[in-house]
């Protein structure tokens, strides 16, 4: 699960956790050409995320290459007294679930809202839109839900506030992909054990996965 960078990061901090291990699975195959270009010979990658110290786990799966499917990038989020679930086709809205409620009342669609009043003003218009919506990273990433801006003032801010940012370091270290991607992919295309990443990143760089 190569560059799996708007991925893992939402799902730790939601948590606010670190990722202790993974487990992954390939399905499908793609032509060869889309596997020479991805580095992965599947169709389908899925993977589990332990989330430390929490009863919570983490399910991530994609469809890049090769395969009958819509470009989405999504989140779906499930609790007692809610659920979230992004909308399966681009221009519908999202749906919320709500317990407790009749059958037929459950499910609404919902229209997600703009927090650009917590920006300054300045980049307020960025989570609506870009500077070039042709450049090929807007048009690939739909714009990934106006997070932009909101993630550039908090890295400013931590640095003018001399603060750590959210996620800090360490948080990086565990949830995005720059430690997370090679060892999913590692327990992907493996034997199917799960790949444990606190041990390896904190004692031993080139520790092995087990």
């Amino acid at each position: 699960m190569h560059y799996a960078t708007h991925v893992v990061s939402p799902l730790m901090a939601m948590v606010n956790g670190m990722a202790e291990y993974v487990s992954c699975f390939g399905s499908g195959t793609i032509n060869d050409e889309c596997a020479r270009r991805s580095g992965s010979k599947f169709a389908v990658e899925s993977c589990h995320i332990k989330i430390k110290e929490s009863d919570v786990a983490a399910h991530i799966w994609r469809f890049l290459w090769d395969t009958a499917r819509q470009y989405r990038e999504s989140v779906d989020v499930y609790g007692s007294k809610k659920s979230f679930e992004w909308q399966l086709i681009t221009g519908e809205n999202p749906v919320l679930h709500t317990a407790k409620r009749p059958e037929s009342e459950i499910a609404e669609r919902v229209e997600v809202p703009d927090y650009a009043h917590r920006l300054p003003e300045p980049i307020r218009k960025f989570t609506r839109g870009v500077a070039d919506e042709d450049h090929l990273s807007f048009i690939q990433g739909g714009g990934h839900g106006g997070s932009h801006p909101h993630l550039v003032n908090e890295f400013v801010s931590a640095l003018i506030e001399d603060r750590d940012p959210f996620p800090n370091v360490e948080q990086s270290a565990t949830g995005p992909p720059w430690a997370f991607a090679p060892i999913s992919r590692r327990s992907t295309v493996g034997d199917r054990k799960s790949a444990r990443l606190l041990g390896a990143l904190r004692r031993d760089p080139k520790a092995s996965f087990v």
